[in-house]
């Protein structure tokens, strides 16, 4: 997506929403580094003043993070995320734990009455991968194959404010899966029975897959932090 040149009208306005378009687009990508200043004054055919502005407005509201001596990164793609990110940052692990329960479990109910053909396909591919991450024995590679395995699932929900919700809480789940235990092997969980509930159109089943597949992870944290 390319940069339009801004109307002198609410010059600072204009520039926040095409940045901010940039970003909600995924035109410059979560976590990286977007252009600089003098860059995208040329861009917008604007002063450095008013891109200053503008950024520092996004960065106000949580979806850039400017680095001193380094560069603007792209902290969050939403307000929402933005926003929750902050919040989340001093929010317990048992929290965050029990938000992702309400939220995975009411996805795997809704996505057996709900999901397609498609969807069942793409579970299962996602269900594939997260079994060869784990197999790999890579923590990193295997918390990014987990985590779209659950956004495979909500998507089939087809519950968009539910899907939107979930990828604005998608950082801090991160987090929250690699923090459910030490090792792979220890805190691996089956996730085969939540797409055969799915698959098969059962929500209770499905629900009750989803459940326990949460309840496995609190336990691992409760046993890890007594431990700790």
């Amino acid at each position: 997506m390319s940069l339009r040149t801004a109307q002198r009208a609410s010059l600072v306005d204009q520039v926040i929403d095409q940045l901010k378009e940039q970003i909600t687009s995924g035109s410059w990508q979560l976590h990286g580094k977007i252009p600089t200043e003098t860059v995208l004054a040329e861009q917008l055919g604007v002063g450095r003043n008013t891109v200053r502005e503008a950024v520092r407005a996004l960065t106000h509201a949580g979806l850039l993070d400017c680095r001193q001596g380094d560069g603007t990164y792209v902290r969050a793609t939403s307000e929402l995320s933005g926003a929750m990110a902050r919040r989340l940052r001093t929010a317990e692990q048992l929290e965050i734990l029990e938000v992702r329960r309400a939220l995975e479990v009411e996805a795997a109910r809704l996505a057996a009455t709900r999901r397609t053909d498609a969807d069942i396909v793409a579970m299962e591919g996602a269900l594939a991968r997260r079994e060869q991450a784990w197999a790999a024995g890579d923590p990193d590679i295997f918390v990014e194959a987990d985590l779209a395995f659950h956004v495979a699932v909500v998507h089939a929900t087809h519950n968009r404010v539910l899907i939107e919700l979930y990828a604005d809480f998608s950082a801090a789940l991160r987090a929250s899966i690699a923090a459910a235990g030490g090792s792979l092997e220890q805190n691996y969980i089956p996730h085969d029975g939540i797409v055969r509930a799915i698959a098969a159109g059962d929500a209770a089943a499905a629900e009750h897959a989803g459940h326990a597949c949460m309840e496995h992870i609190l336990i691992a944290l409760t046993d890890s932090t007594e431990l700790g």
